[in-house]
């Protein structure tokens, strides 16, 4: 290009155009029962899980009237509730919204809880925010999805970054055609969560933790340290590893670019599948199909200590984690804060083209304000909810040890009886979805 304009055809420009907003399939939602909201008026909200992740997401929707606070740790709730006096106190998230006036939930919860509680919440006609990955399997997120449709609820997952300009000016860049045609994308991760064998010591369980509850609709298993409050995400019964994490984070950005939704195939690679634990390492391969005037994708999802072969090829610079578009006239390379076109020489005086996607009000701002006016945010579950279960595909590709050819819209893998123990899961008796 060396310093010329970005040219494009108008039939782009009309897919732009039309696309700014609706790639982030952005659903219109009405109200399933009628409240209107007076100015200044705040939701009523219920929060589950309020330490760790739960207390920056506590933080974010605290200008509402946080009603209720759920945690299933008797010492994070009292140290949450000294902040919101005033707020009911649960241990069991089935109590609090059976019992509680609210408008709205907060799921901060381990993985492998989000599907039951926002499953709850939604056929109780609450307006749902739940941290990613929206469920611990695929089959919950399509459940979760349609639930949130049928009942017309507002919800966003909690893909904070979504929100940023860095994301959307790297969307609008790739959509206006300036690296080309995109064909391929490859996203990586550094660590990777693993657990070992199963503990079999039996040390007491804490007594501010309720472990029952904390176990959920898992299978019955001895408190340890191991699992809870912070290495449950690298065991498969409770987390889904540095995939499950993290690449609904940085795949986010393809997904949003491209309009990708289901892909036709994933596989995977890793160490040797240990039946308890989740991987130190992954890579994954997904191929789709082509969308309208967009060409089939093939992605790949890297984690632990692997990478793209353009690392070695001395094409990218010492970046750490990141998205690297490769497109028919040149690539993208993207990470949280920055993102920049390669090779640099042929971008010399590049000027970006004409912002279509609005700056956010914010991730919380932005569901909080749709709840009111029963609009739309960019990360609801219909688009979240697809992106959880293409990244969960990968795992479920990892533990079979085969290649999935997806058949989406019946959800299951064709010829493959093996992965229908990954795609559903049984509940511990006592909890269902």
């Amino acid at each position: 290009m060396n310093n010329e304009t970005v040219t494009e055809p108008i039939t782009r420009r009309r897919f732009v155009a039309g696309a700014a907003l609706a790639g982030a399939s952005l659903v219109g939602i009405a109200p399933a029962r009628a409240r209107t909201y007076q100015a200044n008026e705040r939701l009523r909200i219920g929060v589950v899980g309020v330490a760790n992740r739960g207390s920056a997401n506590l933080a974010g929707v605290a200008a509402e009237e946080i009603t209720a606070l759920c945690d299933v740790d008797s010492a994070y709730l009292a140290a949450a509730a000294s902040a919101y006096p005033n707020a009911a106190r649960y241990a069991d998230f089935r109590r609090m919204l059976d019992k509680e006036r609210l408008d709205a939930v907060v799921i901060s919860t381990p993985d492998h809880t989000h599907a039951p509680c926002a499953a709850m919440a939604l056929r109780n006609d609450l307006d749902v925010y739940c941290e990613k990955p929206l469920t611990h399997t695929v089959h919950e997120a399509r459940v979760i999805a349609d639930l949130a449709r049928q009942r017309k609820r507002v919800t966003q997952m909690g893909t904070q970054i979504h929100a940023e300009s860095n994301y959307r000016r790297a969307v609008e860049a790739v959509r206006a055609g300036v690296i080309g045609d995109v064909s391929e994308v490859h996203v990586w991760c550094a660590g990777g969560y693993t657990g070992h064998e199963r503990p079999t010591d039996c040390p007491p369980v804490p007594a501010s933790l309720d472990w029952d509850l904390w176990l959920g609709p898992a299978p019955e298993r001895p408190y340890h340290p191991a699992y809870v409050p912070h290495q449950w995400r690298g065991w498969w019964d409770f987390g889904n590893g540095t995939l499950g994490d993290m690449a609904c984070h940085h795949m986010d950005l393809s997904f949003w670019a491209l309009n990708l939704r289901h892909p036709l195939t994933v596989e995977a690679e890793g160490p040797p599948v240990h039946p308890e634990c989740t991987p130190e390492w992954l890579v994954v391969r997904y191929e789709f199909a082509a969308r309208d005037m967009l060409p089939a994708v093939k992605l790949t999802w890297y984690n632990g200590d692997r990478r793209p072969p353009h690392f070695a090829e001395g094409k990218l610079p010492a970046w750490g984690n990141g998205t690297l578009f490769v497109g028919s006239k040149g690539m993208l390379l993207a990470d949280y804060n920055r993102h920049v076109l390669l090779p640099r020489e042929q971008y010399v005086g590049y000027v970006p083209p004409e912002r279509t996607i609005p700056d956010s009000i914010g991730h919380y701002a932005e569901w909080i304000e749709a709840c009111k006016t029963r609009g739309t945010t960019t990360c609801n579950f219909d688009y979240s909810g697809a992106l959880t279960e293409a990244v969960l595909l990968g795992n479920v590709a990892y533990r079979t040890g085969s290649r999935i050819d997806w058949d989406a819209r019946r959800l299951r893998a064709r010829g493959l009886r093996e992965a229908e123990r990954y795609i559903r899961r049984r509940y511990r008796r006592g909890w269902h979805l």
